[in-house]
């Protein structure tokens, strides 16, 4: 017997924060999809990164076929291959990537794709579970067990990604499906939510209210925890009836935005309030970067400014001071290494003896039995009175092939045992 067509009903929202400047999340909700993605690379637009990653990703709603865990690993890499084609367009992108964490949906089950720190949750009689598994530095200490989860919310490192999508390395996502019931509640975020509420916090704000209030209330309970991210929730409802009227697809954040600041040159982002179904609620208006008009003019720039710990994590910093300097004195240690090992292994041969054949006599050698062109790592060093054409064919053959001995002592005896083995003529 089929199981029963289970439907859908979401909500989004996407909030710069309170700090940023700019959102760097970008997310869509529809009827069979759910993604959020955290872009990564500060300087780098980490905001171009996850709006492209939503564009290629929102092909996905439709009604899928079987295969869904293909679906969602083809859509990732797609993803994948637009951001290898814009780095390939502006080099200047180079070190962008973005989270992805997707959730397709059939009517029975969802097909979870996943790459990052983004997370996916799931709310089921009253009770939360995390679905995905956060690609960072952290989480493989928590998973040895070096570190508690509490601990992780103030690691120095706590925001470094060990995987994302970054056009450049082609990373396998994490891949596995879920069955849902009827009063499930599907819930996915970016870093900014997650990574200042308890799971109990968020449990308790999905429990309550409509998906649209729930989405809306993780956004400001993550501002008020102190959230210094862009912030975006992602929270649907499975039900037993498509909703009336049919919900529109949500996008939000970056991919929300960013044809509207494309499209405006030079112009600022509008940024007042649009709603939590348009994308960034607009609670904290954008930080201006310009400087006081009274500061003097040789002035360019405030050295002392603390840097921003998401461009410190994720853009690449500008060229250190006198680079040549340190790649010639990395250099200058490398020749020094080579030579070091070099002069050893010129010293150890020299300390080594073999017994060869030079004018027609019984030689000692001191050196290596073997030849490399252009260097000479061996010379005689002791020739003896043993004749070569007086001893017989065979030995004289591995005279001329050369005996290897272990020290001086055991070649002037090899040389004295052939000795008495020579057939003097009469």
């Amino acid at each position: 017997m089929a199981s029963e067509q289970l439907f859908l009903q979401f909500s989004a929202i996407s909030d710069v924060g309170r700090i940023r400047k700019d959102n760097q999340d970008s997310g869509y909700a529809g009827p069979w999809l759910l993604t959020v993605c955290d872009g990564v690379g500060g300087a780098a637009r980490g905001d171009l990164a996850s709006a492209t990653a939503v564009q290629a990703l929102r092909k996905l709603d439709t009604l899928p076929s079987d295969d869904m865990l293909g679906q969602v690993a083809g859509a990732i890499h797609r993803a994948n291959d637009r951001i290898s084609e814009i780095i390939d367009e502006d080099p200047a992108l180079n070190g962008t990537s973005t989270t992805a964490s997707v959730l397709l949906f059939d009517g029975t089950k969802v097909a979870v794709g996943h790459l990052g720190d983004s997370r996916a949750y799931l709310l089921r009689d009253g009770e939360l579970r995390q679905l995905t598994h956060d690609h960072t530095f952290v989480q493989s200490l928590i998973d040895e067990g070096r570190i508690t989860e509490e601990q992780s919310r103030t690691h120095p490192n706590r925001n470094l990604i060990l995987k994302a999508v970054d056009g450049i390395r082609h990373e396998e996502p994490d891949l596995f499906e879920l069955p849902v019931q009827v009063g499930d509640r599907l819930f996915v975020c970016s870093d900014g939510a997650c990574g200042f509420l308890t799971d109990d916090r968020m449990a308790d704000i999905l429990n309550s209210g409509t998906p649209d209030f729930a989405a809306v209330e993780l956004v400001r309970a993550s501002l008020e925890a102190g959230s210094s991210d862009n912030v975006t929730c992602i929270v649907a409802e499975v039900v037993a009836t498509a909703p009336e009227p049919p919900i529109e697809p949500l996008l939000v954040g970056a991919a929300a935005d960013l044809p509207r600041s494309l499209a405006s040159t030079g112009a600022t982002r509008s940024r007042a309030f649009r709603g939590h179904r348009s994308g960034d609620t607009g609670e904290i208006p954008p930080v201006q970067g310009e400087l006081p008009s009274d500061l003097p003019s040789d002035i360019h720039a405030i050295h002392s400014d603390p840097v921003d710990p998401e461009a410190a994590r994720y853009a690449p910093r500008p060229p250190a001071r006198f680079t040549w300097l340190k790649r010639a004195l990395a250099a200058c240690v490398v020749v020094g290494l080579v030579w070091i090992a070099l002069a050893f292994a010129w010293s150890w041969s020299q300390s080594q003896f073999y017994v060869g054949v030079m004018d027609g006599k019984m030689t000692i050698f001191r050196g290596l039995n073997a030849e490399i062109p252009g260097i000479e790592i061996s010379h005689p060093y002791e020739m003896s009175d043993v004749e070569i054409d007086n001893l017989s064919e065979y030995d004289a053959l591995n005279v001329s092939g050369g005996i290897e001995v272990s020290d001086l002592d055991e070649a002037r005896a090899t040389v004295e045992n052939y000795a008495a083995l020579q057939e003097l003529p009469e």
